[in-house]
């Protein structure tokens, strides 16, 4: 049965992850989570941009980078994998505390969300759960080297219980 799960906030993820825990811990059923992940570029004003991802800044159109600086795809890909390596840990407050940090435009942030909730109040009830995601591959649209480009990052993951 399909779920549309739009934007929503913290509370509401919880409430619909702990309705939905039992049919999760149930084997008989499955869970698809579609989501693209970051969307990077003027046209969709997100152009986070750094090293550091307690460090980032926004890159604007008259914005330069410079041969020794980290190039702009390295930087989306840093931004995201700090996205991905929370959602593996499966800590539901984590992955808030990232998207805050980032402000990454992971388009199903809230269905991941969600699902995340859903996945620890399993794990709350039968202790021998050790499901969490795992990322098997990751790709971006195009590799941006200037602030006139755009991408869309992509990636796979699956979680068993």
């Amino acid at each position: 049965m399909p779920i549309l799960v739009g934007s929503t906030d913290a509370k509401t993820e919880k409430l619909l992850g702990g309705l939905l825990a039992p049919y999760l811990a149930d084997a008989e059923n499955a869970f698809v989570i579609s989501s693209d992940f970051m969307h990077w570029g003027l046209r969709f004003r997100y152009t986070a941009y750094g090293n550091d991802v307690g460090s980032l800044r926004n890159l604007h159109k008259s914005d330069r980078i410079g041969s020794n600086d980290l190039p702009i795809y390295e930087s989306i890909e840093k931004i995201d994998r700090a996205c991905l390596d929370v959602c593996e840990t499966g800590d539901y407050d984590e992955w808030q505390n990232v998207l805050e940090k980032t402000g990454n435009t992971i388009c199903g942030r809230h269905p991941i969300g969600v699902i995340l909730a859903a996945m620890e109040e399993v794990k709350k009830t039968k202790a021998s759960i050790d499901g969490q995601f795992q990322f098997v591959r990751y790709e971006r649209s195009s590799d941006v080297i200037s602030t006139s480009d755009s991408s869309v990052s992509y990636c796979s993951a699956f979680a068993v219980l």
